[in-house]
């Protein structure tokens, strides 16, 4: 009899399971909850939401409205829930958490396909096609046995994240491209030059600004090398500058003077549609945030495409260890969903829980794995926590910055993002109409008998870099 595991009910396990049983596939489902509890759920159903109630933006043209219309598209489970379950909320989908948690619950229960078992697994299966979807409380247990598999250094448990920008909404009159000391054969950075005037205004905000506070559930404890911006503020007024904001290297191409201080920019990606702040990941509440940085020179207009956060998280070195079809490279048969793949967000978890158990029910029929286009936000956002070249991973979600360029440049923002959503659309359909193509599979990391990778190498934490992240400390 063919059969699946999926390991955790949460958004994405809920997601795989129901994907792969309406496939004709029978689902072993398994939920420690709330035989084992976590610190952060209250109660036994399905898909319960711990923090915000809203699955983003519903207004056309927006990443997070791109995202539904393609799983609705998809005919995904978790979003038609979010629907019946929705409650006033403007221009946003938003839901009443206890109607959408029994919702899916009564999906999942009453599926014939789906047997649930209410206990913790603390090893992953050693056969069979397994879908892991414990999120980012997954229990020490079972974190110990996946890290094992895919090598210590390829799971992270802290976020560091850094505020990212659209390029396009820069005064690119007030940066300059260069890189310190001009090493490189190209000058890849952006760089924010800034006078003692406004280095002090900028250092006065950081530290008058209002912060989250930690959950219950999150200690406060931060890597050295992951530190807020400002709580590195906090411990002197010339501590930014003689850290992330050094100048020293950094002369202005044209004056050939050297600055106070300066903030460098880096590409998030290959297309140059995206920049994120070096070494300003922060606590600061996103209204803050805004506030603050766009008092800066050359993003008094910015587009923030994704604010920066630190909290505890459980997620994977994607790039290194994951395929594009989800799967781990190191044994093709463990699929990963949900925040452990390294995106954020409601709506980007069941995405991938989507994928991984179309997939995973696919494989267990003897199919070909499937990859949705790049230019679709889905198919971006799998790009995106999968690409090799990105040194220094840490997770994304769901916006405009991950997706190619258009063909012919739209100067107008609210256009521009319709015909992107105009151009995914039509992608998908294509897709769907002309039958998927499975991605050539990239094994280049190898696994000894029991699964478990030989030789991998641990990636280099750098959070200046806006990508950071502290190794599970696991033996």
């Amino acid at each position: 009899m063919l059969k699946v595991t999926v390991i955790g009910a949460g958004l994405a396990g809920s997601e795989a399971a129901l994907q792969i049983a309406t496939r004709g596939v029978e689902v072993d489902l398994f939920e420690m909850r709330p035989k084992t509890p976590t610190p952060a759920h209250q109660t036994p159903h399905f898909a319960e939401l711990v923090c915000s109630n809203s699955f983003g933006s519903d207004g056309a043209g927006s990443a997070s409205r791109m995202l539904k219309d393609e799983l609705t598209a998809l005919d995904a489970q978790v979003l038609a829930s979010a629907r019946k379950a929705q409650v006033p909320a403007g221009n946003s989908l938003a839901v009443d958490r206890d109607v959408f948690s029994k919702e899916v619950t009564r999906l999942v229960e009453t599926h014939p396909k789906i047997t649930i078992h209410r206990e913790e697994l603390t090893a992953l299966p050693e056969e069979g096609m397994v879908v892991i979807a414990t999120g980012p409380l997954t229990s020490d247990a079972l974190a110990r046995d996946i890290a094992e598999r895919v090598g210590a250094g390829g799971l992270y448990f802290y976020d560091a994240i850094s505020p990212i920008v659209s390029a396009e909404s820069l005064d690119m009159s007030k940066l300059f491209k260069a890189n310190r000391w001009d090493k490189g054969d190209t000058a890849d950075f952006l760089n924010l030059p800034l006078t003692e005037e406004q280095y002090n205004t900028l250092i006065d905000d950081l530290l008058s600004g209002e912060v989250m506070l930690p959950h219950d559930f999150e200690e406060e404890r931060y890597f050295e090398g992951c530190m807020p911006v400002e709580a590195i503020a906090a411990r002197g007024r010339k501590t930014l500058a003689f850290g992330p904001l050094r100048p020293v290297g950094l002369h202005h191409p044209v004056t050939g003077k050297r600055a106070h201080a300066v903030i460098q920019l880096r590409t998030e990606n290959k297309f140059f549609t995206a920049y994120n702040l070096v070494g300003f990941q922060t606590k600061l509440k996103y209204g803050e945030q805004q506030r603050i940085f766009r008092k800066l020179p050359g993003l008094e207009n910015a587009e923030f495409l994704r604010l920066g956060s630190m909290h505890r998280n459980t997620y994977l070195d994607s790039p290194r260890v994951l395929m594009p079809t989800l799967q781990l490279k190191c044994d093709p048969r463990l699929l990963l969903a949900g925040q452990l793949t390294g995106t954020e967000g409601y709506l980007e978890s069941s995405a991938t829980g989507w994928l991984a158990g179309t997939n995973a029910a696919r494989l267990a029929l003897g199919e070909a794995p499937i990859v949705l286009p790049s230019d679709t936000m889905l198919g971006a956002l799998l790009v995106a926590i999968t690409d090799e070249s990105k040194e220094n991973f840490q997770p994304t979600n769901s916006n405009i910055g991950i997706l190619p360029p258009l063909a012919e440049p739209i100067r107008d923002k609210k256009l521009r993002y319709l015909a992107y959503a105009e151009r995914s659309a039509a992608s998908l359909e294509n897709w769907k109409s002309s039958g998927s193509q499975s991605p050539k599979a990239d094994c280049s990391l190898r696994c000894n008998l029991h699964g478990r990778p030989s030789g991998s190498q641990s990636p280099k934490a750098d959070c200046e870099s806006g990508r950071g992240g502290k190794l599970v400390p696991f033996p």
